[in-house]
């Protein structure tokens, strides 16, 4: 499946497909993504793997999602860490916007806070044996869907 299927998409977010906080942070965007401009795929597809090559981000690196804005578009670019997760509040735009005001703060205090969330997540929030299907009313927007 391509982004252009999805006429409204500009932005993909990469996530740890196994990683149960992930899941919870990607039905939290399609609830509020209303313009459908979110696109998704799974840390350990191919398709990210193919994707983040050119923005030199090692695939292997599951500690981080990764929102790449403007995916296919002249002006893509991959966010990381708490850049990534403040930025798709800002796109999601409304009330959102509040919260992603966080990304003023020093970016080592915000990705050391990540890192905690990152390193404790599987444990808190649980882990999954293998990446869940989306459900079918929203499984267009999975790209790397076509790969299982």
């Amino acid at each position: 499946m391509t982004a252009e299927r999805t006429p409204n998409t500009n932005h993909l977010l990469l996530y740890d497909g196994v990683c149960a906080l992930c899941h919870a942070s990607v039905k939290f965007i399609l609830r509020f993504d209303k313009k459908e401009q979110f696109v998704f795929a799974a840390l350990q597809s191919r398709l990210a793997s193919d994707i983040l090559k050119p923005h030199r981000i090692d695939p292997a690196d599951l500690d981080t999602m990764i929102l790449v804005e403007n995916f296919r578009g002249e002006n893509e670019r991959a966010w990381t860490r708490s850049d990534g997760a403040f930025r798709a509040l800002y796109l999601l735009g409304g009330i959102w916007r509040v919260p992603a005001l966080g990304r003023y703060l020093p970016r080592f205090i915000r990705d050391r806070c990540y890192r905690i969330v990152v390193r404790t997540r599987y444990r808190v929030f649980g882990k999954y044996e293998t990446c869940p299907l989306p459900p079918p009313d929203v499984r267009r927007r999975f790209l790397d869907q076509s790969e299982t």
